[in-house]
């Protein structure tokens, strides 16, 4: 199933200024970043706008829920660990609504179930399916502010079932979708979305504006600022998303970054971005004999493990032999290992080497439909500082290359300026 949203509305007319504020964990760590939460909702319902609240779990709790339940049993039923694990948004929508309640904001908390937030069977990783937004539009109706738990639903056993890592997000996003919001606001650690890492690099350069497109592939290879589901059902649905940082405080006048459609920006940058990702591992499998249907052979027991595939070089020598090189997750390297292993016989190769070494760069942009180059200033550019890149892979809008890990930060400094990303 996809994320798709079937919208099941009340009747009651919308009024304009809905919006949809998201929190993410540290923005919610303890009572007083919630107290801060809960004055920065003041504020925005003080300009006469409508408000919807969707809460992570505060900092750190999943992950002991999480620890707790492996403890007890590795192989837990998916349906008991999404009880458990689910419960620590219930917890921090309770105090978000009690916070809210205490400045005289009229509040109440919704659990996933009640709206309800309809998802697939599958627990732990749960799909949504449809959301009614008539209890959280009668709920505005009467003056009051919905305070949602996201990463959770209902899946069709009648059971709590979550979304999986980062389902917040999707869950802000879907809500938007439900009751029609103006925008969904989502709020984190950061003031918005950048050129790239600032951490890296100094001179990165916060975007007023960028397109779905670009956060949806910026997203999906290192990017940690948007949750790839959030992006993409943002995208199906036409939800304006801004990101803004939660630390600012309550009142201040914040621009953050607006992810729109593209027909939304009139001047498109080349490129918007620069990401990297260090959940790599390069497999290489040499010396195969080059005949039909040996890739169909070395990768149907890769996907029949659920291994997923990233970036893919082959070559084949005078010899009529075969080098192939890709890149998995480095939580999928230790099971494709073993498949491969298995198939040994069956593919005839000569050699399985491996390094988790390595990182991805890549470089996206919109800009790249319409200018010639954009991959030749990426390869020269590494070049001229000594870096050997490994594997290329590309899409419309994105050029990914695999480098050895000791090269990010140059390579990412190089590529920023060579781009004309740098900040002023």
């Amino acid at each position: 199933m996809s994320d798709a949203v079937s919208l099941e509305i009340t009747p009651s007319k919308k009024a304009a200024g809905t919006i949809v504020m998201k929190f993410g964990g540290t923005s919610v760590g303890d009572l007083d970043r919630i107290r801060a939460v809960a004055r920065r909702v003041q504020a925005e319902r003080d300009t006469g706008a409508r408000i919807v609240v969707v809460v992570s779990a505060m900092a750190g709790v999943t992950n002991r829920l999480v620890a707790d339940c492996e403890a007890l049993d590795p192989l837990a039923d998916p349906r008991e660990y999404d009880a458990v694990v689910a419960s620590g948004e219930q917890v921090t929508s309770g105090l978000v609504a009690i916070a809210l309640r205490r400045l005289g904001v009229p509040a109440r908390s919704y659990q996933g179930w009640q709206i309800p937030l309809r998802t697939d069977e599958a627990h732990g990783k749960a799909q949504i399916e449809a959301v009614e937004g008539g209890a959280l539009l009668a709920s505005l109706d009467v003056g009051e502010v919905p305070v949602v738990a996201g990463f959770q639903g209902v899946g069709p056993d009648g059971r709590i079932a979550t979304l999986g890592r980062g389902g917040s997000d999707t869950s802000a996003v879907a809500v938007a979708a439900a009751i029609r919001a103006d925008r969904c606001d989502i709020y984190t650690d950061v003031d918005g979305v950048y050129t790239t890492d600032p951490r890296i690099v100094s001179r990165a350069r916060k975007l007023d504006r960028i397109t779905y497109e670009e956060m949806l592939e910026l997203a999906s290879v290192g990017a940690k600022v948007l949750q790839t589901r959030s992006v993409g059902l943002a995208m199906r649905e036409k939800i304006r998303v801004r990101v803004l940082s939660s630390f600012a405080e309550p009142g201040d006048v914040q621009n953050g970054s607006l992810v729109v459609d593209e027909d939304e920006i009139l001047e498109k940058q080349v490129i918007a971005g620069i990401a990297y990702s260090r959940d790599e591992a390069k497999i290489s499998i040499r010396q195969i004999p080059d005949r039909p249907g040996i890739a169909a052979a070395i990768f149907r027991p890769l996907m029949a493990a659920n291994v997923n595939i990233d970036m893919i070089v082959q070559s084949t020598g005078v010899d009529g032999m075969t080098n192939l090189t890709f890149t998995v997750g480095r939580s999928d390297q230790a099971t494709a290992l073993s498949v491969l292993e298995g198939a040994r016989e069956t593919i005839q190769y000569g050699e399985l080497q491996t390094s988790r070494d390595v990182v991805k760069i890549s470089v996206v942009g919109v800009g790249m439909r319409s200018h010639a180059g954009i991959a030749n200033t990426m390869f020269s550019t590494l070049a001229e500082r000594g870096i050997n890149i490994q594997v290329i892979s590309t899409s419309e809008i994105k050029i990914s290359v695999l480098i050895d890990a000791e090269y990010t930060e140059l390579a990412m400094r190089a590529l920023h300026t060579a781009y004309g990303l740098d900040a002023q």
